[in-house]
């Protein structure tokens, strides 16, 4: 089978979803090879574009900005919470959190919810509880990545219901969050076959920042040999 090269991340493009609130996105041609010789594209986009993530910054002004992390904070040995086949909004409670969580290892929550990407079905993704977050804090984790817009609920349409009592649990423990992941049923099943998985969601360097988009990167090494 030998080793495989997963993109867990969403492409960066003109006009794809935005958490509410948060600069669109425009990806033009500044420059074209036929006119200047190169071709060099102008881009507009928040700090939280696609599939990205957040420093404890993000939501307090004391705690570490992105740059101040170690790079250590953004790979590591995955393991993979399945909370597919939940109902839209749902809470995931800490009942599903897998064995394996330490410190430099990464969690990603599969909720199946990337297959809505691009609809108005995407903001209706199940979240992990606070609960859920200070547990993952316990056992020693300090990278969390979703495939769902946030790790908490995202308040519908037109609701002002806003809550970032995850992101304050795990920011507030010095915790970097990804979110907006995508195809984590490739991962499940490389775990459930024994396949040992990496992750790598490696920011943009952008200075004192509260996040930046990544390319999210699972490797999958081969099986273990037969008993």
């Amino acid at each position: 089978m030998g080793l495989e090269l997963l993109d867990l991340s969403v492409p960066i493009a003109t006009g794809m979803p935005v958490y509410p609130g948060d600069p669109e996105v425009e990806a033009v041609p500044a420059l074209t090879a036929a006119e200047s010789g190169v071709n060099v594209l102008r881009l507009h986009l928040g700090s939280q574009t696609g599939t990205h993530v957040d420093a404890p910054f993000h939501i307090d002004d004391s705690l570490p900005r992105l740059d101040e992390l170690p790079l250590s904070r953004f790979t590591g040995p995955a393991v993979v919470l399945d909370a597919r086949g939940l109902p839209p909004r749902s809470p995931i409670g800490p009942d599903l959190l897998p064995d394996g969580l330490a410190l430099g290892v990464v969690l990603l929550i599969a909720t199946g919810w990337s297959e809505h990407w691009g609809t108005d079905a995407y903001l209706a993704h199940p979240y992990p509880t606070p609960e859920t977050a200070a547990a993952i804090v316990a056992a020693g984790a300090r990278t969390v990545a979703i495939d769902a817009l946030s790790v908490d609920r995202t308040p519908p349409p037109g609701s002002d219901d806003f809550s970032l009592a995850a992101h304050r649990v795990l920011c507030g423990a010095g915790a970097v969050i990804g979110e907006n992941l995508t195809g984590l049923d490739r991962v499940l099943a490389a775990q459930d076959a024994g396949r040992a998985v990496e992750v790598s969601l490696f920011p943009i360097a952008l200075a004192a920042a509260d996040g930046a988009p990544v390319r999210a990167i699972a490797r999958v090494d081969d099986p273990p040999p037969p008993a």
